[in-house]
Order: C-alpha cells, then structure tokens, then sequence
C-alpha cells in the first residue's frame, strides 16, 4: 500500500517529478521500453469517479527501480514481486520458444490426477502412508507449473522406487515396523490399468518424519532432476520445462 501511494504522488506531480534523481532513473527505465514520458497514466472515468490506469511499463519500472535502485527505500515486497514477474514472464516466454502449450495440457494432467485420487480413497491400511498420497502437494505443484502429469509421468513411481531402495539399505524394518502391500488400481486411460490392482507398499506412520526428511535432503537434492531428465529423455517433456518445474517444486527451507 505505501508503494501504491508513492507511485500515485510521483505521477501526479510528474512533471516536476522526472527531473529528480528517482525520477530521472525511472525515466530512464521507461526510455528503454519506447515509453512516451509525457504522462505515467491514463485517466478513466467509471461510474462518475475517474481512475488512474497505469501501463504495463509504468508498473514494471517503478517495480523495478523500489527493487534495486532506490538505496535504502528499497521495498522488500517490491523486490519479490518483480522475482515472481520475472519468473512467470520466463516461463511464458520459455513456452513460447519450444512451442509447448501448456494450457492444453494442464485440464489433462488435472483430470488423469484426479482419477488417480479417487481411485486411491481409502485403500491404505490404517496406521500406514503411501507414496502417491504424500506426495501429492509435490503432483499439484508440478501441474500448475505446466508439467503433464499423466500417464507417462508418474513421479510415485520414481519416488517409491528409491525410498524402497533407501528403506531396505538402513533396515528400517527393524527400525519402525513391517511394511505392507496393498491394491491400487490405475484410471482406465492409463497404459498401467492393463496389469491392476498393483500392489505397492504401505508405510507404517511412524516412518512420516524419516520419509519427509529423505524427500527434502535426498530425493529433491539428489534424485529429481533424473527423474525429469529421464522424461525429457523419453520425449515426455521438454528440457526446459523440466528446469522450471526443478525451480517449482524444489522445498522451500522456512526457519523455524
């Protein structure tokens, strides 16, 4: 809200404003977009009340110099808001270069996702996890950075394939209990449905801190991007979503 009102005073006293020292560098932000300096906004009435409507340019360059010019006025919540910009116009432009459509492909990774969920409900004994249903904020996440998760790309897989590896190497049998199998079906438009039910391990609860730790020390650090490469590989996806969906689903470390 304060930057809102310093951008609203600085561009009604425009005038005199850009021959300032924040002025002229904003000044000299708009010059290199082809911005016309004589105002910062356009005027529009609605409802009897005029607005100030600001151009995409004028947003970005004031965004952009409370970011990284502005000395000890820096704004913080300028300063990750133009990150979260620049990321998002990366990952259009990005889209754009290797020709993938991300829109057409996300109801389709959203549908397959929900099939799976619902044929899931339930099917784990009490007092044990599975795979598939921890991980699903890490598959929610992929999806909405434009990764299709379907049939083709099954990241419990890849998953329970090295944290079986990783449970049997430390004897953790021994350590938290036996684990159990159980069935699960896949959707029908999935090439796996021909071999159900598949039966995949069950985890006993006790393990969830030893399987979240491992997740976020291990797997992401050490076992994702193989997996994406894998995919990208296996001409599931495109290298360059690949990298943007490592940045997305990466854990994000928040002290205590």
């Amino acid at each position: 809200m304060v930057l809102i009102t310093v951008v609203l005073a600085a561009a009604n006293d425009w005038a005199a404003e850009q021959f300032r020292p924040r002025g002229r560098r904003i000044a000299d932000l708009l010059n290199v977009q082809g911005y016309d300096l004589a105002a910062l906004f356009h005027p529009v009435v609605i409802d009897g009340s005029t607005h100030h409507a600001f151009p995409e340019q004028v947003c970005m360059a004031f965004l952009e110099y409370y970011s990284f010019d502005a000395g000890p006025n820096i704004k913080e919540q300028a300063l990750r808001n133009f990150r979260w910009l620049a990321r998002s116009s990366l990952r259009v432009f990005v889209y754009t270069q290797v020709g993938y459509d991300a829109k057409s492909l996300v109801p389709a990774a959203w549908q397959s996702f929900q099939d799976r969920v619902s044929l899931s409900y339930c099917k784990v004994p009490v007092g044990y996890f599975s795979i598939f249903k921890e991980i699903a904020d890490m598959v929610v996440t992929m999806i909405q950075s434009g990764v299709p998760v379907g049939d083709k790309t099954v990241p419990d897989i890849s998953v329970g394939i090295h944290w079986g590896n990783h449970w049997r190497s430390n004897n953790f049998d021994e350590v938290y209990g036996q684990r159990v199998k159980f069935e699960q079906d896949y959707p029908e438009h999935f090439p796996q449905a021909a071999s159900n039910p598949h039966e995949p391990w069950a985890y006993p609860e006790c393990a969830l801190p030893e399987f979240r730790r491992w997740m976020r020390e291990t797997y992401f650090a050490q076992k994702f991007a193989a997996y994406l490469n894998s995919q990208v590989k296996g001409k599931a996806l495109p290298a360059a979503v690949a990298a943007l969906a490592i940045e997305a689903v990466a854990p994000k470390v928040i002290e205590a």
